[in-house]
Order: C-alpha cells, then structure tokens, then sequence
C-alpha cells in the first residue's frame, strides 16, 4: 500500500460537556429515500452479476419525495394526493446486446420497500414512481471499465469518508429505542405508532433529555382522548428503555385544546407536511451526530465496487471499531480516508487516526498495532461489494 497513514491524538469523547444526537426513523421523507435509493443499487448490482457476471457502471444515489396531500381524522382519513417519488441517477442500461431493465428494478424496489415498512400505507394508490436514471458519461464510464485492465477498482471520486468508534451510551440509547419503535412486538401491539419518527438527544449540564416525534394512523386513534392515552404509553416506553431517568418529550407541537395532533393516515409525513431527499439523513452509522466527525457524503445508492463516498465511509467505521475493539490501550478512535479519483480504492491519498488513549499513552507508540489494522481493512475494499449484496435490504 503506497499510501500514507498518519496517527495524532484526541480528547477522549467522553469529556465533551454536551453531546447531541438524531436519528430519523425509517419512515421519515429522508430515511425513505436513502432506503429507495440503496435498495435501487443493490437490485441494479445483482442484476448485473447474475447476467454478466460483475457490477456495471452505477449510481443511482439521487431520489426526491414529493409529498402527498391527506386529510387524517380520528377513526380514519384520506389520502388526496399521493406521495411522488422521482429517482434519478446513472446506470448502464444495456450491455453486450441485454437490456437492463432500470426503470422496473426501480419501481418494483421502491413498491416492496413500502409494502414491506408500513402497516397502513397502499402502496399501490399512495405513491407513484418516476424513473429518470440515464446512461453515465463516456469518461467515468471508461474509468469505471478499467477494472477489467487493472484488475483493481479504481476510485471514481476524490472524496472523504469518516468513522469513529467506540458509540457513546447517548448514541446507543438512540439507536436502541428507534430499534424498539421498530420492533415487531410494538408494531403489533400499538398500531396507533406509525412508522415516521425522529429521535433528537441532548446531554449536558448534568442532565439528559429525548424529544420523540411519531406520526399516528388515524384508523387506530378513535378520539382525542385515546391519542393521549397512546402517547403517554409511547413517553413511558421510551423512558423505560433509558433507564427511566431522562426526561422524555412526544409530539412535542401537539396543543390538544386546539385540537392539533400528529395524526396521519399512512403513517408518515410524507402524506402532507414534509418531503425528503437522499443523504439529507442519518449518516453510516444510522446516526446525525455534529458533535463528532461527519462527512456531507452519503452511502445510500452509491455503487458499492468504485463509489469511495460509499466504500471510504464503511471502512473508515470498521477501522475504527477494530482499533478500540483490538488495540488494548486505544479508548476511543477516529479514522479519516481520503482518495483521489483514479486510484486503486485499495489506496487512499491519506489515512488519518485520531485516537484518545489509556492512561496518556503517545498514540505514537500504537502504530505497530494499528498499521496492520488499517492495511487489512483497506485490502477488503476491493470485494466489500459482495458482502453487501449477500446481506438483506437494509436501510441507513
């Protein structure tokens, strides 16, 4: 590997005297169209190993919600107007004489991934798809093809990509109750949930506090007086699952005297009161976390062979989970991957650690341990691709 690793020190994260945190859950506008987008991918990349035998040119990472228009009420409203979803991108559409069929992977994902993620959304008659991926041009397409002289992938950007490990308590307890609201037992047992939902930590000044948005389906909900009742269940669930101390805030816009409610009739707001886009939401961790490193690169939809805004944001994660998990002085971790457009992904310009040590130990002196990390990590970027592919539809 020719490129250079350079390792400095850090605070240790957990002496930062506030901390913020945010997930949006899956059926929030921008979860939806990171989902989309991802999942568009991966069908467009199995398609092209089953019929050629490796993934072609794409990147189909850009999607935009158009939001609908609906008119909830207690016991069951309506949808006006339904959800536009306009997907657009690069993909090859034809190859040694095959036709790909872009247009209906797009709409057949997009179609399954509702079906599959809400309970009372159609599908069918609450969302239309809109296609508008095109062919790539002629000279990322050609560094694209390299591959097949090189025998490597080579990077088709100059991009970063950012991880850090390990999670802080705050940021688990995010990830877990959003887990939680998404479980089957919730699902089942309170319908009145809906899938849109947006978690927002804060921590700092000796206290902790969770703000918890969640859209309800109307059809549930029979009155006023039970959409309390269902968000006082929701408080208390969220609050359980913290470990009762932390205060905890639902539906914080409500103003039950005027009668003014989150109420949907799909579920999410992207009926009537939002759109989205891709890579407006939850980073590689599935976490939005401004008090520690991000990059403005998204993962969702990007191809996962030659994409580094893909491909660097993964491994910088899991190398920096490695270093914590494997280097028994090293606290916490940061890794930074930047590449240049035209290498070997394999070789990025620059690999930068962060770490915070124990004890006050000179990062220095971890660079024996930590070099052979790195090296390892960046040498599975070049088949990371096919670990993606064999995992399920998943959703940032």
């Amino acid at each position: 590997m020719t490129s250079t690793i350079e390792i400095s020190s850090m605070p240790d994260p957990a002496s930062r005297p506030f901390e913020f945190v945010e997930r949006k859950g899956i059926g929030h506008p921008d979860t939806i169209c990171d989902a989309l987008a991802e999942r568009f991918s991966l069908a467009l990349c199995r398609f092209y190993v089953e019929r050629f035998g490796f993934v072609l040119h794409h990147n189909v990472d850009k999607v935009l919600l158009h939001g609908g228009a609906a008119r909830p009420r207690f016991g069951g409203g309506e949808v006006i107007e339904p959800i536009e979803i306009y997907l657009a991108g690069r993909a090859t559409r034809r190859f040694k004489g095959v036709d790909v069929p872009v247009q209906e992977l797009a709409i057949e994902t997009g179609r399954a991934f509702f079906r599959e993620t809400f309970h009372t959304l159609d599908a069918d008659r609450h969302v239309t798809f809109r296609c508008l991926v095109r062919e790539g041009s002629e000279d990322l397409v050609e560094l694209f093809s390299r591959r097949q002289q090189s025998g490597v992938w080579l990077a088709n950007d100059s991009s970063i990509g950012v991880g850090y490990a390990p999670l802080s308590p705050l940021e688990r307890d995010v990830l877990g109750i959003d887990s939680l609201l998404r479980s089957a037992g919730v699902r089942q047992n309170h319908p009145a949930f809906g899938e849109d939902t947006k978690l927002l930590a804060l921590s700092g000044s000796g206290s902790t506090s969770f703000t918890v948005a969640c859209a309800f389906c109307d059809r549930y909900v029979p009155d006023l007086e039970s959409y309390l009742n269902e968000k006082t269940r929701l408080v208390a669930m969220v609050r359980d699952a913290v470990g009762g101390a932390a205060e905890v805030t639902a539906n914080a816009a409500d103003d039950p005297d005027r009668g003014s409610v989150y109420l949907t009739v799909t579920g999410t707001s992207a009926e009537a009161g939002d759109d989205g886009e891709a890579g407006r939401g939850n980073r590689a961790n599935g976490l939005i976390t401004p008090g520690r490193p991000m990059t403005m690169e998204s993962v969702a939809g990007k191809n996962p062979v030659s994409h580094v805004g893909k491909l660097y944001n993964y491994a910088a994660r899991s190398i920096a989970e490695s270093i914590v998990r494997d280097v028994p002085d090293a606290e916490a971790a940061e890794c930074y991957l930047a590449s240049r457009i035209g290498s070997p992904v394999t070789e990025p310009q620059l690999t930068h650690i962060r770490l915070a040590t124990r004890e006050g130990r000179p990062p220095a002196e971890l660079c024996t341990s930590i070099e052979p990390i790195v090296r390892h990590h960046l040498a599975g970027l070049d088949t990371l691709w096919r670990t993606l592919l064999d995992a399920a539809p998943g959703v940032v």
